[in-house]
């Protein structure tokens, strides 16, 4: 390029590796991704010069940034399934109705007063400031494994006020803009009604028409997510003609509309929107923070340290505990929610655009609102994105302590396994939906669920968000197949097993590697695995140290078959292969062992109450 920078094919590649790099070495090393993407933007960005996303992709730069933010907010609205709201629903609304005025009101006097800006800056920023971030607490969430009611209270606040954020900041603007212009408020005042009740009938209408074409068949299956597509573009378009920010209510309602419609095909475009998703928003959050002019940041002094403080520390609390005040919340789950409130980018996209509006009114401080922006969603994302966890913990409000395991099917084998889990620590749930199959599990004091694993039911009273490993073990192959499929996107397919198929090794009984979960147990069948049992085998657990290797147990234990390994967080994980196994001091080995062997062990055990060596029992 003449002037220095990347080409926009190399900058958007380079968008790519860093956003979706990122995310990756984030999962590897636990941290939160959205810092490592700030850092890696500012760093590729400013720090270093190598990426200007205004100099290197050029005038649809700014076009990229809206139409990310708007399929964000659709998907984010895709979520939003009433049936997930339950006793949420109360909180949800004062969050909404209660909590976003009084929020509007408290961040414009930390603005006035603790920033110092004008009142028309502090007004309009104020109102983009409601929102909270789906695209923070989203992965927030996911990552801290928290109890549903707590995700469900943060997770629909995120999205509903998003759009209302970007909204009162639009109603603000009006009022600015009739005090600056020769504008009538009668003219401001219908601009505003009809563009809202534009939007809103806009995102009925496309979550409704879509909803139909689907369930009538006039959309073939391989055209639905282009179609879907075109019409999110269209409805956010059109929204944005007739006012501006509005196309983000529109959307919103729309995926909310389509999230409730019941369709056939609605895991399909979630995933797929889930997946596209998670690129637009590494994608966002680099090209807004390679775009930070650390220049602006000159502009700022003390008092924007002391604004986000009060915004954090006071603002947030404060308009969350009001609002929720007289609801039935436990007080753990209020100071909780009072507690977090990572902004994330559609703040910064929203208060970019609105920065530069009220510079061209002449407002003196209104290019000072994107730097402000910045240090907010940074200070938000690293306080948050290191304290979620421990909070919830603190708390008591997460799914489980230690991820647990979910066995589907009631068996002998099944509950034998559950037994010697929940032994080690580690939460078990048996599911089932013969209610006999249960029996001996629930005699056990195993915890339990009767019906459906795949069942709406299921879905509302399991914590799922409290388990990593999913294992199908029923005597029913199919279904054991259908679970460990279905299953897979949510808890990933590395962490959902399913026992052997009774006819696998058939040519004509094979599956596909696309459907069903990963092998368990040396390719052990149902009826394999409950004939041991029958004959005497038994579970056992084994803690490995310095002087009591693998290869040690392995020598005193040929005959073992090695179901699960325990490392030394205390996190289960199955064995499909033992070349698997993290084989250091302190994991504990879960396997099933011969009678003779087990016999060996009691006699041991008579003859000393403590096997140093092997630490078995």
């Amino acid at each position: 390029m003449e002037n220095g920078g990347l080409d926009p094919v190399a900058a958007i590649a380079l968008v790519g590796v860093l956003g979706v790099g990122s995310q990756w070495l984030a999962w590897r090393l636990k941290m939160p991704a959205i810092v490592l993407m700030l850092l890696a933007g500012v760093i590729a960005g400013p720090v270093l010069g190598i990426f200007d996303p205004a100099r290197d992709i050029g005038p649809i730069y700014y076009p990229m940034i809206s139409i990310a933010v708007a399929i964000i907010l659709f998907e984010g609205g895709l979520t939003l399934n009433f049936h997930t709201l339950r006793d949420a629903a109360e909180g949800v609304k004062r969050l909404v109705f209660i909590g976003a005025p009084v929020g509007w009101l408290l961040c414009t006097l930390a603005l006035r007063y603790g920033a110092g800006t004008s009142w028309e800056t502090a007004a309009v920023f104020g109102g983009i400031m409601i929102v909270t971030g789906p695209t923070v607490i989203a992965p927030l969430l996911r990552s801290a494994r928290l109890a549903r009611r707590p995700a469900a209270l943060l997770q629909w606040e995120a999205i509903l006020n998003d759009p209302v954020g970007a909204l009162a900041a639009v109603l603000a603007f009006e009022v600015v803009l009739v005090l600056r212009t020769a504008e009538q408020i009668g003219s401001a005042v219908w601009t505003l009604v009809f563009g809202i009740a534009f939007a809103t009938a806009l995102g009925f209408a496309g979550g409704y028409g879509m909803a139909w074409a689907y369930r009538r068949a006039k959309v073939p299956e391989y055209m639905k997510v282009p179609v879907l597509f075109v019409v999110i573009l269209a409805v956010f378009a059109l929204s944005n003609i007739v006012l501006h920010e509005a196309g983000l209510l529109a959307v919103t309602i729309m995926g909310v509309v389509i999230a409730n419609a019941n369709l056939a095909s609605y895991e399909e475009l979630r995933r797929f929107k889930e997946h596209a998703t998670i690129l637009l928003v590494s994608g966002v959050f680099i090209l807004l923070a390679a775009s930070l002019d650390f220049a602006a940041l000159d502009q700022l002094t003390w008092r924007a340290a002391l604004f986000v403080i009060v915004v954090l520390s006071v603002a947030r609390p404060v308009a969350v505990l009001v609002s929720l005040a007289t609801t039935k919340l436990p007080w753990r789950e209020r100071i909780f929610v009072a507690t977090t409130g990572p902004r994330g980018v559609v703040l910064i996209a929203v208060a970019g655009l609105f920065g530069e509006r009220l510079t061209e009114l002449g407002v003196s401080d209104g290019a000072i609102i994107g730097p402000l922006a910045f240090i907010l969603v940074a200070s938000s994302v690293v306080l948050h994105g290191f304290t979620l966890a421990p909070i919830a913990r603190l708390l008591g409000l997460t799914a489980a302590e230690t991820p647990g395991v979910i066995l589907v099917g009631g068996s002998y084998w099944t509950t034998a396994l559950a037994e010697t889990l929940k032994k080690a620590k580690i939460p078990v749930l048996i599911t089932d939906p013969n209610r006999g199959h249960l029996r001996r599990a629930r005699e056990a004091g195993i915890e339990t669920f009767f019906g459906d694993i795949l069942s709406e039911g299921a879905e509302m009273r399991i914590e799922l968000n409290g388990y990593k490993i999913v294992l199908a073990a029923t005597d029913n192959d199919a279904y054991n197949t259908l679970v460990a499929t279905d299953l897979a996107p949510h808890f990933g397919r590395e962490n959902v097993y399913q026992i052997a198929r009774e006819k696998n090794g058939h040519v004509r009984h094979a599956l596909p590697s696309t459907l069903g979960g990963r092998s368990f147990v040396d390719e052990a069948t149902y009826n394999e695995l409950n004939r041991l049992m029958w004959n005497d085998w038994g579970f056992r657990t084994t803690r490995l140290t310095e002087e009591y290797t693998f290869d040690d147990w392995r020598e005193r234990r040929p005959n073992a078959r090695l179901l699960a390994w325990i490392d030394t967080s205390g996190e289960p994980h199955f064995v499909t292969e033992e070349d698997e196994i993290d084989a250091a001091p302190g994991v504990r080995l879960v396997s099933m062992l011969p009678p003779d062997e087990m016999e060996k062990i009691a006699s041991e055990r008579r003859e000393t109450d403590d096997d140093t060596k092997s630490k078995e029992g």
